[in-house]
């Protein structure tokens, strides 16, 4: 990758890149109080871009997905990191992805479903966080159960056991770690959707702009950085993207 005065000009145009953090999915950034307001691998990731245009960080803290594609439509943030979305993509150019997450649902211990496939049907009341990947995936897919939406996606699990909901749905890792904390509480086997986690960058920026930022995730996953900030920040179940042609 090369770097010249006219990219940096684009990420940054006001000298420092703003870089949407989303807090509410613990796999890519978790609140912290003594990094600026989070830490994580996508702040990781945000710091390396910054350090490659040679211009300081400021990370825009929020804590759901759907508040980080605002902060990027609004122009309060330069780029963000995102589960790849055909809804989003309206206005946001995505990277590949540079981490796959698995989404899974999580059901009482005494509910009679076993199956993902089971989970569609009449009655049914599913919880995501609104805005998120899965509520956006799910709102497509679920043709009979009814969508119930928490206000982020760590909310889930509250809201869910609050209105005795019969489904929650959301990072594994997420609900795991609340199944393991509260007892009669279940995870159904597998997955019902992988999430694609990428970078992106307003389409209004260009196309050299999308590009610069799909060379920079590419070399990111090929020389071992996101698999060792997986591996730096504790971070299990999720893995790192295969590599993809840039076409540069």
């Amino acid at each position: 990758m090369t770097l010249n005065t006219d990219i940096k000009t684009v990420f940054a145009p006001n000298g420092v890149l703003r870089a949407a953090i989303n807090v509410g999915n613990p796999i890519l950034a978790r609140e912290d109080a003594s990094a600026d307001g989070a830490s994580g691998v996508s702040v990781d990731l945000a710091r390396a871009l910054a350090t490659r245009l040679g211009v300081p960080l400021e990370l825009v803290v929020v804590k759901a997905a759907a508040r980080s594609v605002q902060v990027i439509e609004e122009n309060h943030a330069d780029v963000g990191f995102f589960a790849i979305d055909p809804v989003r993509g309206a206005n946001i150019a995505f990277t590949a992805p540079y981490i796959l997450i698995e989404g899974a649902y999580l059901v009482a211990e005494s509910s009679p479903l076993q199956d993902n496939r089971q989970v569609d049907a009449p009655g049914h009341r599913v919880v995501v966080g609104q805005g998120s990947a899965y509520d956006l995936h799910l709102s497509r897919e679920l043709q009979h159960a009814q969508i119930v939406r928490a206000p982020t996606s760590p909310a889930v699990f509250d809201v869910f056991v609050e209105q005795s909901l019969e489904v929650a749905a959301g990072v594994r890792q997420q609900l795991e770690a609340s199944a393991h904390k509260h007892k009669g509480y279940r995870m159904l086997p597998g997955r019902f959707m992988v999430i694609r986690q990428a970078m992106g960058v307003h389409k209004s920026r260009g196309e050299h702009a999308a590009r610069y930022l799909a060379e920079f995730v590419e070399e990111m996953k090929t020389s071992g950085f996101v698999e060792e900030a997986l591996k730096r920040h504790g971070i299990t179940g999720a893995s790192v993207a295969p590599e993809q042609d840039t076409g540069s």
